[in-house]
């Protein structure tokens, strides 16, 4: 009984996957954007990658990127403070996060997690490292494998 109230108190929109096109804003240093908005990710601009939700959104500069890491948990070297690991142990999905840390344009430290859609990570990997000139890394080698097959 105390299990289930537990878990009603979890947000739907974070137990369940992100579909299609979407991409989740599950959490970071951005304050502009709530927690857990879903959005679409813009990577066809050579200077930045674009998250846009009708909440808000914001832009990462490739050349700013510091750190990708991508995995079922999020990311530990950006210190970004989430509690992504308990809610995701009760969800039946598997999740997709990208943990991308960046030097914003006024060279300020951030760190966003996304959760990236099934079939997108590795296009979307391809593209950060592509222009960021940064590798990806994985938090397990199941992790790499979904990603490089």
């Amino acid at each position: 009984m105390l299990r289930r109230h537990w878990l009603s108190l979890i947000p739907a929109a974070l137990t369940a996957a992100v579909r299609g096109d979407q991409v989740m804003y599950v959490g970071g240093t951005i304050t502009d954007v709530p927690e857990a908005t879903e959005g679409y990710l813009e990577t066809t601009d050579p200077q930045t990658v674009l998250f846009m939700s009708p909440k808000g959104s914001f832009k990462i500069p490739y050349r700013g990127i510091t750190s990708l890491e991508y995995g079922q948990k999020a990311g530990r070297r950006v210190g970004v403070a989430i509690v992504i690991t308990v809610w995701a142990l009760f969800s039946k999905k598997r999740k997709h996060f990208l943990t991308v840390g960046y030097k914003d344009e006024k060279n300020v430290a951030q760190g966003v997690v996304l959760e990236l859609p099934k079939g997108r990570p590795k296009s979307i990997i391809t593209i950060l490292e592509a222009r960021s000139g940064k590798k990806c890394e994985y938090e397990s080698e199941e992790a790499r494998k979904h990603v490089h097959g």
